[in-house]
């Protein structure tokens, strides 16, 4: 009877411990949004990698339902501009933060 007791909630905890580790995070209300962000958040980068006059390691992106966040540094505020621009060119995205500080050397 103990050892049944015992499987039950080792078993119990196992499959809580695998659901969890499915769980979105940010607050998101489900893993299609969540692909959905990451993969708004991958075609942006690949157009500041794709694009002479941003560069694309110094700007971070993330994306949270549909809100692509920029930051980081521009050398100029054309490169800030032109981020933000490619930015809005992405499929998915509604709104774009641009936080990102000009640097001039």
């Amino acid at each position: 009877m103990k050892l049944q007791r015992l499987l039950a909630i080792t078993l119990a905890a196992c499959a809580l411990g695998a659901f969890t580790g499915c769980a979105v995070t940010r607050g998101q209300e489900s893993v299609g949004a969540y692909v959905d962000d990451s993969a708004i958040t991958a075609a942006v980068k690949a157009r500041f990698v794709d694009n002479k006059t941003v560069d694309a390691s110094a700007i971070s992106v993330e994306t949270l339902q549909g809100t692509v966040l920029l930051s980081g540094f521009a050398k100029s505020a054309a490169e800030k501009t032109v981020a933000e621009s490619l930015a809005w060119k992405v499929s998915g995205v509604k709104a774009v933060k641009n936080q990102i500080e000009v640097r001039t050397s």
